[in-house]
């Protein structure tokens, strides 16, 4: 151990003796703020392993957690950031590495332990508890869902795509390596092997590392850089659709903009001179080696807005084509306004002259009565959906009907999914076998 990392070990056994004592930890804060913050987050784990190696107690240095996060707070959110409301969006994703951190740190602090661990019995329960920390650290996939699906879309569009495809890449390595600790832990649970418990305490620890250092990555690059590019309109809809994701941090209080929401495909905008000079280095060494914007014009005239995109009506057909299922669409009147034709799979026989026909009509008069039935209750709200399964030759086919309803919930209708799942059916373990975790 350097002589350095000794100095920073002996201020933190400092810091516990006082936590011990009861010493109020916004005091702490103040008192030991300047020293602390010469110590590299990333240097927490090393410091904690040393502790353990001390005799130290779990349980004592589980105090520092949220001593760290409060002490790393004004860390953490960047000095480039200013003003930020509360509740805000960028203020939700910033709080939200705050808990990532955290549980980043009690991981690392569990494999170090694990590392020392004398008995069968404190492997076992060292194991437990990493399996209820890893099932906290899931949830850092709504996170970056956020990142990938709100934030870079707009940087993109201003022709900033090597930053958001960087980043993006040591996400999905944490994911994966998230899923590869998950699947080991259960083979040290089952087992208790030496090898495997030494195996996954290693990886836990290089998880841990992987994940502080994308909270700094997005903390200190990534949010003041969309903190300076985007615009009111473009958080309206960040925070919009943030709440549809859903976040990790209690909403207290909401921030409220005052201009409309604005989605990438509206923007024509490329990053100024006065944005340039705010941009962290990072960034700013991107910009300035020439970047182009993305001017593409996704909406066409004569386009219809589906709500999530706009189509032509021939892709409108075209797209219904290429589906594996046919849908048969009622209105609430009763009568067939439309059905879509499958060229991979032939459901129903159905022809043209089905269109303004009553929906029930459409089916064998032994079928009638029940087929009118469950429309009813589809649109009435008794069932959430009916499902059924018959036979069309050696086909095996699912019909699910369900309710159609507008953005208010108001019903307008109910569709006739029918889908051929014979092969599915038939061949369970061959397409077991395909399955990708992806």
């Amino acid at each position: 151990m350097s002589n350095d990392v000794g100095k920073k070990l002996n201020l933190v056994k400092e810091i516990l003796k006082a936590i011990h004592r009861g010493e109020d930890v916004n005091e702490l804060k103040r008192r030991f703020t300047d020293v602390l913050s010469q110590i590299s987050p990333f240097e927490i784990p090393l410091i904690e392993q040393e502790l353990i190696k001390e005799g130290v107690s779990i349980d004592e240095i589980l105090k520092l957690c949220d001593l760290h996060v409060a002490l790393f707070r004004d860390y953490l959110q960047s000095r480039e950031i200013k003003d930020l409301p509360k509740g805000h969006p960028l203020d939700l994703l910033i709080r939200e590495n705050e808990y990532i951190l955290k549980q980043a740190e009690v991981l690392a602090l569990y494999a170090s332990a694990l590392l020392k661990a004398q008995s069968s019995e404190e492997v076992r329960n060292y194991l437990n508890t990493i399996s209820t920390v890893l099932q906290e650290l899931r949830k850092i996939r709504t996170h970056y869902r956020k990142v990938q699906m709100l934030i870079f879309p707009y940087l993109e569009r201003r022709g900033i795509v090597a930053v958001p495809r960087v980043l993006w890449g040591r996400e999905d390595q944490v994911i994966l390596k998230l899923r590869e600790l998950s699947s080991l832990l259960g083979k040290a649970l089952q087992t208790l092997d030496e090898v495997t418990v030494k195996e996954l305490a290693s990886k836990a620890l290089e998880l841990s590392k992987d994940v502080s250092e994308l909270v700094f990555r997005e903390n200190k690059i990534l949010f003041p850089a969309v903190w300076v590019l985007f615009s009111e309109g473009e958080w309206a809809t960040v925070a919009e659709l943030g709440d549809d994701i859903g976040w990790l941090v209690s909403v207290e209080s909401r921030w409220v903009p005052k201009e409309r929401p604005i989605m990438p495909y509206e923007l024509n905008t490329s990053v100024s001179q006065e944005q340039l000079s705010k941009l962290p280095k990072e960034f700013a060494d991107v910009v300035s080696k020439g970047i182009q914007p993305d001017n593409y014009q996704v909406r066409r005239e004569g386009d219809l807005d589906l709500g999530t995109g706009f189509l032509s009506v021939d892709e409108v057909k075209a797209i219904f084509k290429s589906l594996p299922i046919e849908i048969t669409y009622a209105n609430t009147d009763g009568r067939v306004k439309f059905y879509s034709e499958s060229f991979l799979h032939r459901g129903f026989v159905r022809t043209k002259t089905i269109v303004g026909r009553r929906f029930e009509y459409c089916h064998p008069p032994r079928l009638e009565a029940m087929v009118k039935n469950v429309a009813k209750e589809v649109m009435d709200g008794k069932v959430e959906f009916r499902e059924f399964w018959t036979r069309i030759g050696d086909r095996i086919i699912r019909v699910l009907i369900t309710p159609v309803k507008d953005g208010d919930g108001k019903v307008l209708g109910v569709t006739e999914v029918v889908e051929d799942l014979t092969d599915v059916v038939n061949n369970v373990d061959e397409v077991k076998k395909k399955i990708m975790v992806l």
